[in-house]
């Protein structure tokens, strides 16, 4: 068996938790393993139907929990953390001068989505408001990442031909890994 069947068949029988990640992922960020995923969904490895529901659905979930504790928590935590203020206030900023456009729109703003759903809470915007506008915009930022990664890894693939799907596996492989060695540095660093 050679390294492309392996990792095929390692997706194959633990495809679910693939879904499962995805959504953790994009609780948090997770625009990067998005358009990958995208990609692995272009060579037929994942579902592209699943793993568009699970990045809406994750993006979502995580938005609404950082509103959730903005609303609960928010001035309590500024008061902790006055560095935070600053980009706090930017995104009530723009919230003020765009509205409904900046809940629509803040999570293509890199380094600013989670700050803005805090932000958000704070403000005193109506709950089902945000809840509203939050899950349209959750859909059309996983739209938009998992089809960028879907057709560029169709677009890739007729170009490099069946040689691609084992190429792109390999740097998503690399890609998680550097990413969890990241997360892992960082923590180290912070003790």
């Amino acid at each position: 068996m050679d390294i492309q069947e392996f990792i095929q068949n390692f997706i194959r029988e633990h495809g679910a938790w693939f879904y499962a990640v995805t959504f953790a992922w994009t609780f948090f960020e997770g625009e990067t393993f998005v358009l990958f995923a995208g990609f692995a969904a272009a060579s037929g490895l994942i579902s592209a139907p699943l793993l568009l529901a699970a990045a809406w659905l994750g993006s979502f979930a995580g938005d609404q929990c950082y509103f959730w504790i903005g609303r609960r928590f928010g001035l309590r935590l500024l008061e902790r953390r006055p560095a935070w203020r600053g980009r706090v206030d930017v995104a009530l900023g723009w919230l003020r001068r765009f509205d409904a456009w900046f809940i629509l729109t803040f999570r293509f703003i890199y380094g600013i989505r989670n700050i803005s759903s805090f932000a958000l809470g704070i403000s005193g915007i109506p709950w089902r408001r945000f809840m509203t506008l939050n899950f349209i915009a959750a859909g059309i930022w996983a739209i938009a990442f998992v089809g960028a990664g879907y057709f560029f890894g169709r677009a890739s693939e007729k170009i490099l031909g069946p040689q691609l799907r084992i190429i792109m596996l390999c740097v998503f492989i690399v890609v998680v890994a550097a990413v969890f060695f990241g997360v892992w540095l960082s923590h180290r660093r912070r003790r």
